[in-house]
């Protein structure tokens, strides 16, 4: 399938559904819409603006460190979510950071660790960082548990900025990339 990279998100789980990583592409921002609720970004800061959606779509098709993409489902290609690794310097050292989201309707499924694995897989590929962190707020549940399954290990809490000007609580997890799980 042409613009599909193939990273094995690991294990099946309920349903048995495996996802494929899908490049952003400009006629992705439906899907920035739809992870735009207030239900999705409730551990966000809230909704964006449609100008910050814009912006931020443009971001996400440039060509930059890291690449964002749209998760789908790996048998018959029906968009989950998205998910994604971009650059940020973290206490001093350059790193990847990841994030993901899935579309209420897809989610319990175990769809997001298996697109969190993925993009693991993707950003170890890319090689020019060893490490790989998500910063998950401390009341996500939801998103510390896709860290954990994901492989990545808990390192503690830390203040986060996101979005710029909102600070959250977070955990700090981290995989290191050069290891194999």
């Amino acid at each position: 399938m042409d613009g599909v990279d193939e990273f094995d998100g690991g294990r099946t789980g309920a349903g048995g559904q495996q996802v494929s990583l899908v490049p952003w592409a400009e006629g992705d921002l439906w899907l920035l819409r739809r992870l735009n609720s207030p239900e999705m970004t409730a551990h966000l800061g809230g909704p964006e603006s449609e100008e910050q959606l814009l912006l931020r779509n443009r971001r996400y098709v440039e060509p930059a460190p890291g690449q964002m993409y749209r998760v789908t489902l790996a048998a018959g290609g029906e968009t989950v979510g998205s998910v994604g690794y971009w650059r940020r310097t973290w206490q001093g050292a350059e790193i990847w950071e990841a994030g993901w989201g899935v579309l209420p309707e897809f989610q319990g499924r175990g769809l997001a660790v298996r697109a969190a694995r993925a993009v693991r897989q993707a950003a170890g590929a890319d090689g020019s960082h060893r490490y790989l962190h998500a910063f998950p707020s401390i009341g996500h549940a939801a998103s510390n548990a896709v860290c954990r399954g994901a492989g990545f290990t808990l390192l503690g809490q830390a203040d986060f900025e996101y979005p710029k000007g909102h600070w959250i609580r977070s955990n700090d997890w981290r995989v290191d990339l050069e290891r194999e799980d």
